[in-house]
């Protein structure tokens, strides 16, 4: 065998084992924190029973996309766009494209997605916002 694969190895393995530690040591946090709001519980309610609240189970928006897929979708609605256009059109514009309801809080979710996407391209030169535009910035590629 040669080295250079033993020595990859070797590595990926302290990798592994180090990941594993850190995992074990986050638990060993997490439990001790469920015991002690389980001990105040306790104090302040007496007849609470802990049990009673189920784990909150992490669910992904359908609003989430692949990674580089927002900012792309941003930069092609940008290119064809006739001028300057808000957060708040972009992200419209957004969600329609990926075919979900433009209710409220999608909507509110996107712009703020769209706006985090233009400042990242912002500070790489790719995108400016015209000054002085109101309550949302008007955004156009940097030709």
């Amino acid at each position: 065998m040669t080295d250079y694969l033993l020595d990859g190895l070797k590595r990926t393995r302290a990798d592994i084992t180090g990941e594993i530690a850190r995992c074990h040591a986050r638990l060993a946090k997490l439990s001790k924190d469920l015991e002690h709001v389980d001990g105040v519980l306790a104090v302040i309610a007496p007849d609470f029973v802990a049990e009673s609240v189920l784990p909150k189970i992490f669910v992904p928006p359908k609003s989430w996309s692949k990674r580089g897929e927002m900012s792309r979708a941003v930069l092609s609605i940008l290119r064809v766009a006739k001028g300057p256009q808000s957060t708040r059109e972009i992200a419209a514009q957004v969600v329609a494209q990926r075919g979900l309801e433009a209710s409220g809080e999608i909507l509110n979710i996107m712009t703020r997605r769209v706006g985090s996407v233009l400042r990242d391209k912002r500070d790489a030169g790719l995108v400016r916002c015209l000054e002085e535009t109101g309550l949302w910035l008007q955004w156009e590629i940097v030709r």
